[in-house]
This record gives structure tokens, sequence and C-alpha cells, in this order.
């Protein structure tokens, strides 16, 4: 079956209209479709729902916005990552399945102790959660509660903002921040449970950790859309086509190109991964199985209620407070503070990312041991956010990369979950022997 044959399958179209949260293009909830690139590519192509099958009849990929009219929308991915062999997981998809079982079942257990029902699709490249919780309901104000927006943050959220030329709205943008330190919560409790029965390190950000069995690889809990404004971040639709190997020409040479298929991510609804994987990489099947499933994404305002509860019980929550408790330099002293850093008794490495911050800040490991170095120095790590953030926001070439995210948001995000992994004694469990067979 060719892609434009399998956009037009019928079922194929009704259920990504189900994702986009309406009965039909009409009453979709999300405020816009895009190209499953980042919002900053020239590619991105930000188009309202009611033009879906533009993308379709281009045969492109497809991803909904997280920003939704009614219901604040919750994401959750496991991706395998090889710095090494960057189209392993296309080549050998029943190894690189096999290796996420421990944390696929950690995730289901956290999630179904709560009563949280997701929508759980699977990838290219490993697993996708998605469950929503009500504008309306008590969940969403109990984490607007405890959502952290600094004054610029709240200007970003006030603002209109593309296509519908609407605000996100201050509150809806404390929810979401709220959102990130529950699934920093979410992330801690799985990585617990799962890094032990894991051959390879488990991380919340694609951090390199060194050769395991099949070169450099891990696995990412990936939260990463909870540093960025919740308008800036889309997530894929099931039964869109992945192409992400074909957007990054570095994963495939020519020798191995024409091995890896043309892959489709599709929900589970109960299936085996294995039996998943399958699907997904045969375009009838994948067509079929739309006619005997559904997308609709569960309503789990009460399993995120009991979840927050949690999360305020949880040492993962003191630390947040104690992050919160500082507070960074503002721009105007940082010529007095953050641009006077010492590099007399920097290691040559450290000081290579300081001075080098355009990529190397926008990478999970050099920020890792950034945030390590400097809280064996005695930094607080909003403090360390600080000097990130006076790097993002000088000129380093960054074009227009923190004209559309927020450099202090990102900042915080990194330093934030690094400077918790390792406070919590969780960043050692990552740092484990090479890998055996599986």
């Amino acid at each position: 079956m060719k892609i434009i044959e399998y956009y037009r399958a019928s079922n194929v179209r009704s259920r990504m209209i189900e994702f986009l949260g309406g009965h039909s293009l009409d009453d979709a909830t999300c405020f816009y479709i895009g190209r499953c690139w980042d919002t900053i590519r020239p590619g991105f192509n930000m188009r309202k729902p009611g033009d879906l099958d533009v993308f379709l009849e281009n045969e492109w990929d497809v991803a909904r916005s997280l920003w939704d009219r009614s219901w604040l929308m919750v994401d959750l991915d496991i991706e395998y990552t090889n710095f090494e062999f960057q189209a392993e997981p296309f080549l050998d998809y029943q190894r690189t399945f096999a290796l996420q079982q421990p944390v696929l079942h950690a995730i289901q257990r956290v999630l179904s102790s709560v009563g949280i029902r997701p929508l759980h699709s699977v990838s290219g490249r490993g697993h996708h959660f998605v469950w929503k919780v009500r504008c309306t309901s008590p969940a969403l104000q109990q984490l607007a509660e405890i959502g952290r927006l600094s004054p610029a943050s709240e200007r970003v959220y006030a603002a209109r903002h593309p296509p519908a030329d609407e605000p996100v709205g201050v509150q809806l943008g404390k929810a979401f921040s709220g959102l990130g330190l529950v699934m920093e919560y979410v992330v801690y409790r799985v990585l617990a449970e799962s890094q032990p029965a894991c051959p390879i390190p488990v991380f919340p950000e694609a951090v390199d950790f060194g050769p395991q069995e099949r070169g450099r690889e891990m696995i990412s809990l990936d939260i990463s859309e909870y540093g960025d404004p919740l308008h800036t971040r889309g997530v894929r639709i099931p039964f869109s086509i992945y192409i992400k190997p074909w957007q990054h020409p570095e994963m495939l040479t020519p020798e191995i190109e024409g091995k890896v298929p043309l892959m489709v991510m599709v929900p589970s609804n109960g299936l085996d991964t294995h039996e998943v994987a399958a699907i997904m990489r045969n375009l009838d099947k994948a067509a079929e199985w739309a006619s005997h499933t559904s997308c609709v994404i569960p309503d789990s305002s009460h399993g995120m209620e009991a979840l927050t509860s949690l999360y305020l019980r949880s040492d993962v929550r003191q630390f947040h407070d104690w992050y919160y408790s500082a507070e960074p330099h503002p721009r105007e002293e940082w010529p007095l503070t953050y641009d006077r850093t010492s590099m007399m008794e920097t290691p040559p490495h450290i000081r290579h990312i300081l001075e080098r911050p355009n990529d190397l800040l926008l990478k999970p490991g050099p920020v890792r041991q950034l945030v390590a170095f400097l809280l064996e120095q005695g930094w607080h790590p909003r403090h360390i956010a600080g000097l990130i953030r006076s790097k993002y926001e000088r000129d380093y070439g960054w074009f227009n990369q923190w004209y559309i995210y927020d450099a202090g948001m990102r900042a915080d995000f990194h330093a934030r979950v690094l400077a918790g992994m390792i406070k919590m004694g969780y960043d050692r469990m990552a740092d484990i022997p090479a890998a055996v067979h599986v």
C-alpha cells in the first residue's frame, strides 16, 4: 500500500481526528497541527486542525499541539537512543523494545496505581503515553497552584500566539508548569523501579553514558516538552507516518537506508509490544488496525489529582521547594555576577562548555557535566540555571531559538532536573556497567 492510499483510508483519517479532540475537524479542540519537527525549524508548518487533509494529501507526518481549548494535555515518552549507531532501533526493533520492557511496565504500574489509563502508542524508537485533564477540574486548579512562572513567562502566556491569535492564559500556563513538576516525580519513580532491571542506562534526558553492549546507547524518559512554553510543543498523532530517519540523514547511510521500512505510529490497545511493532511496519496492517482501535485521549482528571497529591507528599516536592527558594541574579547584574564566574580552576571540559555554549548547552550531556561540577563547588542549582540562561541570552548564534522558546524556562528545566537527579541520588543509578545480552 502506498502512503497516499493509506492516508485516504477512512478509518485512518477517523482515528487521527479523534486524537485532535473532536468528532470532526470542525469541533477539534487542539489549537493547531504541524509537521513532527521542532517549532524553530524552517520546515515547520503550523496549520489549523481543519487543514488535516492538506497534510495527508502531501504524505506528511502530523503532530497536534499540546495547547488545547478544553484540556491540559499530558505526554510521557520512552525513547531508545544510540549516539553511535543512530539507525540501531530501526534495524533491530525487537531488541530495542525488549530493552524498554522494564521501563514500560514501571510506567504502567505507577500510572495505574492512581487510576490513569493513558492512550499508549508505539513509535519508531519507543512508546508514547497521552492523557488529559479537564480545564475546569480541581486537578487543573491544583496543578496551577504549584506551578512556578517567572514574570517573563507570565508575559509570554498573556500574549497572543498563532494560528488562532489567542493567549494561552496565565492559569493554564501555571498548570502546565505544575504538571512538569509532577512529571519529574513520575520519572524518578519509574527510574527507581526500572533501572535495576534495565541492562542500559535510563535517564530523564538523552545523556551519553558511554559504550554499552551496542555502542553508546541509553533509554530516555523524555519529559523535555515541560521545559518549553505550552504553545510551542506538540505530540505525534497516532497513525501518522513516522519518517524521522529520513528527516535526519545522519541516521541512515546509503548502505542501510534500504533496510529501514516505512513506519507508522499506532496505539497498542492492549496488544503485546512486539505485535504492535509488526503492525507499525506495514501500512496494510496499520490501516486494518485503524478499524479495530480508538485514538480518543482518556480523561484522567481524577487520576491526575491523585498523582499530584502523591507528589505533594514526596521528597521531590521538598527538593523543588528548595530549588525555588533562591532567585537567580537579574539580567542587569550579570556583568558583576555570572559573567565573572572564575575560569582559573575550572577543568578544561567545563571551560569549553561555557566558552562554546552553542550547541553544547543544548545537549543534556554537557549540561549534566556543568551542573555536577558547579554543585560540587557549592553553587545553588537556581544560580546554575541563571548562568545557563545568561549564555542562552547572549549572542552565540542562536538565531530564532529564544524568540520561540523561553530561555529562562529551558535553563530552569535542565538545572532542576539534573540537579534533582544528583541531590536525590538517582543520577548514580544510571552509571551502570556495560550491558548484558538481551
